[in-house]
């Protein structure tokens, strides 16, 4: 088996070394492409069949319009202050309770995912609010960056998803159909880490002080209506952008643009919006789209080459030779896909792993049937790569807390934070395994 496949574990092999040595993956999963075509003398009009694939696929995929806005309406409502407002009335509501500023912290991580979906954006913007707030009122560093970290992350999960967006692209499905399946486990996450602050503000008291009343008396709003006033601009974004793809009126990509629309509105109401506002945004948001792009277009040809060369053939020999059912050969790729985010970008697991895998998950039989196997499994990797932010040493998550803290925390401290938040990803990913209903009832229902 070793010789018959020698140059597609070549190209794995080559992959993880080259990743290791900081060089860009984008030019690595592109050149390796490259240099294997050449080594494996395959013919000239594949490679033209490549550009076509490559084309064809991805540059003029609709779908891919959804990115550049969804990161435009990220950006946009990051620089309209509702976040801000949002954290010190959540702060003003859970004063009182023990953990209730890493609470309100976790809960305007959920209303954030759920209205930019961009992990970098939420990770920088919780840390600048929250981070030097809650070290002030004498937070342990490994409870405030942990709490930072994590709740940045559920924007790949909870829709609108960048990461669902492309899922649905590789594997032919319904984005609509994945961000209704993820809505319930991204949710169930953001639940899982407010009871984690809950259980550990009794159990370590002093980890995690209370705040000083006089501190949070700053704004004389009653409470009822400053909940009421900033809240309505995350809720116009959500009924705006899920509601009008769970009601059917409007593609992922429509009501990407609605939610576009949306953020410069809440900008302008906010007195935010000016040009150089809009030229920050505009120039982050074509460097984050290219970035994205140009890993998918790189990954693509990477994917295809090793498919020529017999790769796909050698996962299905390796699978068919472990023995394993249904559920051992899951629980082997999703055990797979952990360990290869703690080397590799979601972009890169999802491009290169995903097309090859797919096969494999097309033949498993979990009785849920062949579309929501599909769906189950995509929302299961979801859930998995999310992990992939945190994980050290190429957690993204992570990096992005370290930039902002000033030199304030080593990088050790934040990798300890983020342990307990990974076990708790795990823990939701398992109960999404054994109980598929809560990936698949939303789905089902509408």
């Amino acid at each position: 088996m070793f010789a018959e496949y020698l140059l597609p574990i070549l190209m794995v092999v080559f992959l993880f070394a080259g990743i290791f040595t900081g060089y860009p993956v984008a030019f690595i999963l592109g050149g390796l492409a490259i240099i294997f075509a050449v080594i494996g003398d395959i013919p000239f009009p594949f490679l033209g069949m490549m550009g076509s694939r490559i084309y064809g696929g991805v540059l003029e995929n609709w779908l891919y319009i959804a990115i550049p806005l969804f990161v435009f309406m990220g950006l946009m409502l990051e620089k309209s202050g509702v976040a801000g407002r949002l954290l010190l009335t959540l702060q003003r509501l859970f004063g009182q309770v023990r953990g209730g500023l890493a609470i309100s912290v976790a809960l305007l991580g959920v209303v954030m995912a759920a209205s930019t979906g961009i992990v970098g954006a939420s990770v920088v913007m919780l840390g600048l609010l929250a981070l030097p707030v809650m070290l002030n009122q004498g937070y342990k560093q490994e409870m405030a960056c942990g709490v930072i970290a994590a709740s940045g992350t559920l924007g790949i999960l909870i829709p609108p998803s960048i990461m669902l967006v492309l899922m649905g692209s590789i594997m032919q499905l319904s984005v609509g159909d994945l961000f209704k399946a993820a809505l319930i486990p991204g949710l169930m996450l953001g639940c899982l880490y407010i009871v984690y602050l809950l259980v550990m503000g009794r159990m370590r008291p002093e980890w995690m002080p209370l705040a000083d009343p006089d501190a949070l008396d700053t704004d004389t709003t009653p409470l009822p209506i400053a909940l009421l006033r900033d809240l309505l601009g995350p809720v116009f974004l959500m009924v705006a952008v899920l509601g009008s793809i769970m009601a059917g009126i409007a593609t992922p990509t429509e009501a990407a643009a609605i939610g576009a629309v949306g953020a410069i509105f809440l900008a302008v109401v906010a007195r935010k919006l000016n040009y150089l506002t809009l030229r920050d945004v505009c120039y982050d948001t074509a460097k984050t789209t290219a970035m994205i792009i140009f890993i998918v277009i790189t990954a693509t040809a990477y994917s295809l080459i090793f498919k020529r060369l017999g790769g796909d053939y050698m996962i299905m020999d390796l699978v068919s030779s472990t023995g394993l059912g249904s559920y051992g050969l899951l629980l082997a790729i999703m055990l797979v896909i952990f360990i290869l985010g703690f080397f590799l970008e979601w972009i890169e697991i999802s491009y290169v792993v995903l097309p090859i895998l797919l096969p494999v998950i097309e033949l498993m039989d979990f009785g849920l049937g062949s579309e929501a196997t599909l769906v189950w499994f995509a929302v299961l990797m979801a859930m998995n790569l999310q992990t992939s932010f945190l994980t050290p040493p190429f957690g993204y998550a992570l990096f992005y807390l370290k930039g902002i803290t000033q030199g304030q925390v080593e990088i050790t401290t934040i990798y300890k934070s983020i342990i307990p938040y990974v076990l708790l990803q795990l823990v939701g990913l398992i109960l999404c395994i054994v109980f598929p209903a809560l990936v698949l009832w939303l789905p089902g229902l509408l």
